[in-house]
């Protein structure tokens, strides 16, 4: 069935399987053409799905689209730039975080400064952490590890990994003022 057909039986007569035809029809096109943008798996079929729904979602809204094929494609390839600046974004917090906030449990020049008290508070501070928490941050602040690294070994997600380094954070703060 062509594809102005279909989406005019979703737009107007709200058909699940005019839109399930629409689905498997341009699944794969799509996915191979977001994965071209993200060159990750996991993003391209979100970003297809999340196109392809919010179609659904938003069938009784759309407006008239005299190249249905064209609307998609260019409907994923917003969702992947989206994405793009989305985990640029990230990247640059995380970074900025890293810069300002975290400090490196190793011995160097300016921590030799710290007075001997301040340090057992930070030590003990980091054995009081929850369990998961603690290794997350002595991954990260001790072996050097980035949080997309800790993810991938622990097999959770980036956004955990920095949840968790920030609950630390915020702990070692309020233990040490």
């Amino acid at each position: 069935m062509a594809i102005a057909d279909l989406l005019h039986r979703i737009q107007h007569n709200s058909d699940e399987s005019a839109f399930n035809d629409l689905y498997k029809q341009q699944y794969f096109n799509l996915y191979r053409y977001a994965f071209s943008f993200l060159g990750d798996k996991e993003a391209a079929e979100e970003v297809v799905q999340d196109v392809l729904l919010k179609i659904w979602l938003g069938r009784h809204k759309l407006p008239v689209i005299k190249n249905v094929q064209g609307y998609l494609y260019v409907a994923v390839k917003n969702a992947c730039l989206n994405n793009i600046r989305s985990q640029n974004s990230k990247q640059l917090k995380e970074e900025h975080i890293n810069n300002a906030y975290y400090f490196q449990l190793i011995a160097d020049p300016a921590q030799l400064l710290i007075s001997k008290q301040l340090h057992s508070n930070i030590l003990r501070a980091v054995a009081a952490l929850p369990p998961k928490c603690k290794m997350i941050f002595k991954m990260v602040k001790e072996d050097g590890l980035s949080c997309n690294e800790v993810a991938q070994i622990l097999e959770l997600s980036p956004k955990t990994v920095f949840a968790q380094l920030a609950i630390a954070i915020k702990k070692l703060e309020s233990t040490i003022k």
